[in-house]
C-alpha cells in the first residue's frame, strides 16, 4: 500500500540553513520564541497527523467523492472524522492570532503544513483551506467596523 512521507528533514534544513528563520522571526512581534526545534516538533506531528489520518482517504475520497442529498452535502466516509480531528488538534487556527483561539505560530509553518496536507490528501486540504482563508478574511476587515474583533473564534 503507499504511503505518505513529509519531508520534514528538508523543510527544516530551508528553514533553519537557507532562511534563517530564527534570527527573521526574532525580529518579528510576537514570533520572539519560535525557535527551530519548535517548529521540527510542530512540523513532525502535522506529519504523523498528514500520514496517519489524512493520506489513508485519499483514494476513498476520490471513489466515493461528495454528494448532494437534498441539498446537504455529503463528503466521503471518513472526511468529517479527520476534519474533527484537524481542528480538536489545533491545527485550524496554527498560524491564527493566540487572542482569537489560535496559536500565533509563525505564518511559516501553515505554508509547510498546508504543503503536507495537499500532498497526502489535496481534496482534503482544499476543505481545511477554506476555513483557514475565511479566518484571516475576517480578521483582516470584522475589526474594522466594530473597533474589535469578537474573542469568540475557536470556542465552540
Amino acid at each position: 500500500m503507499p504511503a505518505y512521507s513529509a519531508p520534514v528533514t528538508d523543510m527544516l534544513y530551508v528553514l533553519g540553513e537557507l532562511l534563517s528563520v530564527e534570527s527573521v522571526l526574532s525580529e518579528l512581534p510576537g514570533h520572539a520564541d519560535a525557535s527551530l526545534p519548535l517548529m521540527g516538533e510542530v512540523l513532525r506531528e502535522a506529519a504523523r497527523f498528514c500520514s496517519e489520518i489524512v493520506f489513508p482517504l485519499n483514494r476513498l475520497g476520490d471513489q466515493e467523492g461528495c454528494t448532494l442529498d437534498n441539498g446537504v452535502v455529503r463528503t466521503p466516509k471518513g472526511f468529517p472524522e479527520a476534519y474533527a480531528a484537524f481542528v480538536a488538534s489545533g491545527w485550524a487556527g496554527l498560524s491564527h492570532d493566540a487572542n482569537h483561539g489560535g496559536q500565533g505560530l509563525p505564518r511559516a509553518l501553515q505554508v509547510l503544513f498546508d504543503e503536507m496536507l495537499s500532498s497526502a490528501n489535496f481534496s482534503f486540504g482544499l476543505v481545511t483551506s477554506l476555513t483557514c482563508a475565511a479566518v484571516k478574511a475576517i480578521s483582516a476587515h470584522a475589526g474594522r467596523s466594530t473597533g474589535r474583533l469578537s474573542a469568540s473564534y475557536g470556542q465552540r
